[in-house]
């Protein structure tokens, strides 16, 4: 099987896989519907999940052991300027709020513009 491994600090985080192959392992899994291949498949957050805010912005790092230092090196700012977006005082513009989303993995964020 042609696997392609996609890693992320180091550790696995997709695998890429063929679509015959991925058909195959649908088919042995017995998952008959799937969209068509050549449509877009995106994820929406299910109704009833509520997306955290960038108010909860401290409590998701804090909660993933994350520095504000580390987060903020990482994603390109100061770490004075990321305390100004945790604290409400400042809003960032698209690009941070993607940064932010894909170090602390909330996929709402990126959809944001």
């Amino acid at each position: 099987m042609d696997i392609q491994i996609i890693t992320r600090e180091g550790e696995p985080e997709y695998a890429v896989v063929p679509w015959a192959q991925y058909q195959a392992l649908l088919k042995a899994a017995g998952i008959t519907e799937q969209p068509p291949h050549d449509a877009p498949v995106r994820r929406a957050a299910a109704p009833d999940q509520i997306l955290p805010g960038l108010d909860q912005l401290r409590t998701l790092r804090e909660g993933k052991g994350i520095a504000i230092e580390a987060l903020a090196r990482t994603v390109g700012i100061s770490p004075s300027y990321l305390a100004l977006i945790e604290s409400g005082e400042r809003q960032p513009d698209a690009a941070i709020r993607r940064s932010l989303a894909w170090e602390l993995t909330v996929p709402g964020w990126r959809d944001e513009s």
